[in-house]
């Protein structure tokens, strides 16, 4: 049984009889998945140092290699692909195929320090950018291991008009996957670290409030477990959809409601990285687990990427 109900909201979601099925496999540690409109998924394999791309005619297929170990990805207010990169402590736009054309860095330094390694990555309706800043891409494997050269790992937002990165927070130990509300009043923000989930409102000029925790013991917060709070998306109707434990099995994708409960857990074989809605009606949920790219289909649609809201 992949689907595990705590509350009966989650079967509204989801059915309690849907199933994960393997898209692809055979890869090192999967990550950031972002759907195109034209009718594939992009997603990483970011300790391989290649970002592929998946589609229902042709299956799985390299696009980039290497790939600078490429992290969470998205689509900007124009529709093209936005990567963090854990080689290059950068924050990137490029073509919207993957493949590496156009390249463009928007973020590398914070006051004249190289940035740690950007790792996730979400976009407003207005153009603005916000992405998180954990030391992951400085770990063997993960990135290049190297000296750290800022003190903090920050949040941090990139204005419609460009300039340097705004430091809008700086008090995570490992802040990783981020995502809106519906209406973009709230970020929500987690942090590894800490295996929770932090909600912020969302200012006229972009800033964010300190936050308050939302969801707390989501995993041991221990990179080596695999049972942590890492990618997370919302859907249409606000509820929040993030990585960490499972139930029998030790992994999972957890469902966190707008108020903080714990509507139920999809379980899945192996480690997760990071989830992904797509689809022809927003209602695939791609998880990207160690080595195998699954589908889950569900009956409530995802919250759409800028660009297409």
């Amino acid at each position: 049984m992949a689907v595990r109900a705590n509350a009966p909201a989650m079967l509204e979601l989801v059915a309690e009889d849907a199933e994960l099925e393997e898209l692809g496999a055979g890869f090192v540690f999967t990550e950031g998945p972002i759907w195109n409109p034209d009718g594939f998924l992009l997603f990483s394999d970011m300790p391989g140092d290649t970002r592929r791309r998946w589609d229902e005619r042709s299956g799985v297929a390299e696009v980039a290699s290497p790939s600078n170990k490429g992290n969470g990805m998205t689509l900007d207010a124009h529709g093209r692909l936005l990567v963090c990169e854990h080689v290059t402590s950068s924050l990137v736009r490029m073509d919207p195929d993957g493949s590496g054309a156009n390249r463009e860095v928007l973020a590398s330094h914070y006051e004249g320090k190289e940035l740690n390694s950007p790792n996730d990555v979400v976009v407003k309706r207005d153009g603005s950018i916000y992405f998180t800043d954990p030391t992951y891409g400085r770990m063997p494997g993960f990135g290049v291991e190297r000296e750290q050269e800022l003190s903090i790992q920050g949040v941090y937002r990139i204005a419609p008009d460009r300039g340097e990165p705004q430091l809008l927070i700086d008090d995570f130990q490992q802040p990783n996957g981020l995502c809106f509300s519906p209406d973009e009043a709230k970020l929500y923000i987690n942090d590894t670290g800490r295996a929770h989930i932090r909600e912020f409102q969302v200012a006229g000029d972009g800033t964010i409030d300190r936050g308050r925790a939302l969801a707390e013991g989501l995993g041991s917060g221990d990179l080596d477990v695999g049972d942590l709070v890492d990618g997370m998306k919302c859907d249409e109707r606000g509820n929040i959809w993030v990585t960490g434990p499972g139930v029998e099995s030790t992994y999972g994708v957890l469902v966190i409601s707008p108020q903080g409960e714990h509507l139920g857990t999809i379980d899945v074989p192996e480690g997760v990285g990071n989830i992904g809605w797509g689809g022809p009606d927003w209602k695939w949920l791609f998880v990207c687990a160690c080595t195998r790219l699954w589908r889950i289909i569900c009956r409530v649609s995802g919250n759409r990427v800028s660009y297409m809201r």
